[in-house]
């Protein structure tokens, strides 16, 4: 088992593991919410990595940093794997020529008054500094938040449990957000919406609405990236945080 430890492989192959299993359960059981795959494979390694570690009497923090070097090697992949957003980004390039600074707009308040309202929730709850930083970069994928929480000392696990739970949320309800404000009659508002919420995650679910929902839903989250890059930190110097 220790040599096990000793392997990158041990993380990428318990992450495929997980995952695998989550994808598995998440279409047997008919796209049961606490299935999907990113929620359910995260929950389930990590408490593989705590049996792991009580089977071995080792600490868990010891058995996290051996997964972490073959996790590391995956997580590498996500950022160019973002860029096959591009795909119906370029079929559908004439909304953002034709809108680009409705998108632009939107993407900027809607992110603005996230921000402001994570932090007047964090404070009435009474979360930690490193919480709050965790928590201001949901609307990022985790290849931006991670770097971005850490610069404002939020807590990098905090911030990818965060941004992976609500792509989670996002995903799940996204069926009764399209029924409820009819979202199949404006796909440009609906691909912001699923864009920025969800990021990668929402942008797929837009998809589900129309060609020109799930583009929108690409530039949203895109800009989203760009966004969280420049306007978190700032904020956080706002708030005195960091």
């Amino acid at each position: 088992m220790s040599y096990l430890l000793n392997n990158p492989f041990f993380g990428i192959g318990l992450t495929v593991l997980v995952y695998g299993i989550g994808e598995y359960l998440y279409h047997k059981t008919n796209r049961f919410v606490l299935f999907q795959p990113l929620f359910f494979g995260m929950l389930l390694g990590i408490g593989l990595l705590v049996l792991i570690a009580s089977i071995l009497k080792a600490p868990v923090q010891k058995v996290y940093e051996a997964y972490q070097v073959g996790g590391d090697w995956l997580f590498w992949f996500v950022a160019p794997a973002t860029v096959s957003f591009a795909v119906p980004l370029y079929k559908r390039n004439d909304i953002f020529k034709k809108h680009w600074d409705v998108i632009v707009i939107a993407l900027v308040i809607g992110l603005g008054l996230s921000l402001f309202g994570i932090y007047g929730v964090s404070r009435l709850l009474g979360l930690t500094d490193a919480a709050l930083g965790a928590m201001l970069v949901q609307a990022a994928t985790t290849a931006i938040a991670l770097p971005v929480a850490e610069s404002v000392g939020g807590d990098q696990a905090i911030a990818a449990f965060a941004v992976i739970l609500n792509s989670v949320l996002i995903y799940a309800l996204g069926d009764h957000f399209i029924r409820w404000f009819k979202l199949h009659k404006n796909p440009l508002g609906a691909g912001l919406g699923f864009g920025i919420a969800g990021n990668a995650v929402g942008a797929t679910k837009a998809i589900e609405v129309s060609e020109a929902a799930g583009a929108t839903g690409a530039i949203a989250f895109v800009i989203a990236g760009i966004l969280v890059n420049f306007m978190v930190p700032g904020f956080a110097q706002l708030i005195g945080l960091g």
